[in-house]
């Protein structure tokens, strides 16, 4: 199957995916006794600059139940991903090894490292493997031939494995050698790991679910970066917040004066656009009524609060106020389904961190009262991370650009890899 054009195809995968499951090998069901699993998880976990050491674990954690159910299920288990953006060599930065130790201590026990992801001694590691053992494989992207989809690199990889798991949601969107390319050499062996189903099965549930009121929260700098996602989303919610620096191209496409915000000129008729449009669907379009405006673009900045729709020259809305947070607020306790993907501010400097933190608790609320709710998108997940929300919402998504691809209906090359038999 040639997939260096899936990106582009637009389908309903979502349906595809779960009728697909039903019919396929999954790793509840696989027998792992004896078997090598090759896992492709996404290790690409933040390291500190001095030490090396990881700062966030939130990707090593949600791989961990998937190890486990091969190692328990009397399998071992090779573990290969990528790191950062290396320049096709290594990296002493960049190289895996730092991140052992966490793994370590993640999973409970000891695991092995390979200095290279392919060579004899990486598979002379990996071909002596016991069961209940585990050994990572260094960055894959020290090779060029990764990113590349070369089919000579996949089956080398493939060679570390007598089963293929794709549990690898945040580079499903990419068709890499180790993400896609490599499924075809395990015809009647490939499945996804248990990340990638609650991935898959959290976009589902808010998109297909008949639960209402659905309400979407969409923030973020730019219109631009996000219309494909808020077209597809009007067809399905029944409230739409917008927060972030996108909301002040919307009140200046309303008439309102926004001083030095960000703005894009340039796609004011597409903010008019998607408001009427709402308003055909009968969906709620909800803009803050009110900023947390500033002088410069600085944490030291002098702060005012003042309409959105009136911002002064020579301030700039950096954060959402207290009447838009009631309103959100509001909103999003009201709801049964909830999607978040985007801040509401610049909530990296803690004065303008109120606005994001305030939904990230409406949100949290929310899901304590019943309702399912899916945060996905570097930000937000950054977010809820910060004010230590994660356990409190349904889903937090381990994969920003491809929940969005997926969310906007795009075939996801790891996806199909998998799917197509």
């Amino acid at each position: 199957m040639d997939y260096s054009n899936m990106s582009r195809l637009k389908i309903n995968f979502q349906a595809i995916f779960v009728l697909k499951l039903t019919d396929m090998q999954t790793i509840s069901s696989y027998n792992f006794e004896g078997k090598r699993a090759l896992i492709r998880v996404d290790f690409n976990v933040p390291l500190d600059k001095v030490t090396f050491e990881v700062t966030d674990a939130t990707r090593i954690i949600a791989a961990i139940s998937t190890i486990k159910k091969v190692l328990n299920a009397g399998g071992s288990v090779v573990l290969m991903s990528h790191l950062g953006r290396p320049k096709n060599i290594p990296e002493d930065h960049l190289s895996l090894k730092n991140i052992v130790p966490e793994i370590e201590k993640q999973l409970g026990q000891k695991i092995q490292f390979a200095s290279d992801c392919i060579g004899e001694r990486a598979f002379e590691k990996s071909s002596n493997l016991k069961a209940g053992e585990v050994l990572l494989l260094e960055n894959l992207r020290f090779h060029q031939r990764e990113q590349k989809g070369d089919v000579g690199f996949a089956e080398l990889l493939a060679k570390h494995g007598d089963v293929y798991i794709n549990d690898a949601f945040g580079t499903a969107h990419r068709a890499h050698a180790s993400t896609t390319i490599i499924a075809q050499f395990f015809p009647n062996d490939k499945m996804f790991g248990y990340l990638i189903e609650k991935e898959i099965e959290s976009v589902d549930k808010v998109l297909n679910s008949h639960q209402k009121p659905l309400t979407a929260i969409v923030g973020g700098a730019k219109v631009s970066s996000k219309i494909t996602i808020i077209t597809k989303l009007l067809d399905k919610v029944d409230s739409l917040i917008i927060g972030g620096g996108m909301a002040y191209t919307f009140a200046k496409a309303m008439g309102g004066h926004v001083g030095n915000s960000l703005i894009e000129n340039d796609f004011l008729e597409t903010a008019r656009e998607i408001m009427d449009k709402a308003k055909s669907k009968g969906v709620r379009l909800l803009i803050p009524i009110d900023t947390i405006a500033a002088d410069e673009f600085s944490a030291a900045a002098a702060t005012q609060l003042c309409d959105t729709n009136a911002i002064p020259d020579g301030w700039m809305g950096l954060d959402i106020g207290e009447k838009a947070i009631v309103a959100f607020t509001d909103e999003i306790l009201n709801s049964k389904l909830i999607l978040w993907n985007g801040p509401m501010g610049v909530f990296e400097m803690s004065k303008f961190q109120e606005g994001t933190k305030a939904i990230a608790y409406a949100v949290a609320d929310a899901t304590k009262k019943g309702a399912f709710s899916l945060v996905g998108g570097g930000d937000s997940v950054a977010a809820v991370n910060l004010f230590e929300l994660a356990g409190a919402v349904s889903h937090v998504s381990t994969g920003g650009g491809a929940m969005l691809e997926y969310l906007e209906g795009i075939q996801l090359p790891g996806i199909a890899a998998i799917l197509n038999d």
